[in-house]
C-alpha cells in the first residue's frame, strides 16, 4: 500500500463503492481536475490499483470540506486507508473540516466518527447531487 499525490485520472478510473455509485455521473473530468488544485491524495495497493482518493476543498480561511471516494473492493485495505486519512486530517492546517455522509450509509457514519468528526446536522434534505439526504459532520481542532 502506498499514498501518492492525487491525479485526476485516478478518480476517473476508480470503481466506486456501492454507497457512492450515485456520484458516477457527477464525477466528470472537469470535477476530477478541480480536485487536483487542492491538497489531495490517492491510495494504491501494492499492484498499483487505486483504492481511494481523498482530500480537502478550502471554503475560506480555516474552513474546508473533506472528501473521499472509495473503491468497491477497498474493504481489505481499510485499515491502511483509515490511518492515511486520519494522518492527513491531523496535519492539515485548517481548524474546521466538514464532511457529509449519506443518511442511510451506516459504515460512513461510523468512519466519520472514528476520524474525529462530530455530527452537526442529522439530515440535510435534498443535499446530494441526486436529491438524496446527507448528514453534516465537522472536525474542529
Amino acid at each position: 500500500m502506498r499514498t501518492v499525490p492525487y491525479k485526476p485520472e485516478h478518480l476517473i478510473s476508480l470503481s466506486l463503492q456501492p454507497a457512492q455509485q450515485y456520484l458516477g455521473g457527477f464525477v466528470t473530468q472537469a470535477y476530477a481536475d478541480a480536485l487536483a488544485r487542492y491538497d489531495s491524495y490517492t491510495i494504491m495497493d501494492d499492484a498499483g490499483a487505486i483504492v481511494a482518493c481523498a482530500g480537502i476543498l478550502p471554503q475560506w480561511q480555516n474552513r474546508a470540506f473533506g472528501w473521499s471516494f472509495i473503491a468497491a473492493d477497498a474493504g481489505r485495505h481499510f485499515t491502511y486507508i483509515h490511518r492515511a486519512v486520519s494522518a492527513f486530517l491531523d496535519r492539515v492546517p485548517v481548524r474546521r473540516i466538514e464532511t457529509t455522509v449519506d443518511c442511510e450509509f451506516a459504515a460512513g457514519h461510523r468512519w466519520a466518527r472514528l476520524l474525529g468528526f462530530s455530527l452537526e446536522a442529522e439530515r440535510m434534505r435534498g443535499y446530494r447531487v441526486d436529491g438524496g439526504d446527507c448528514a453534516l459532520y465537522a472536525r474542529v481542532k
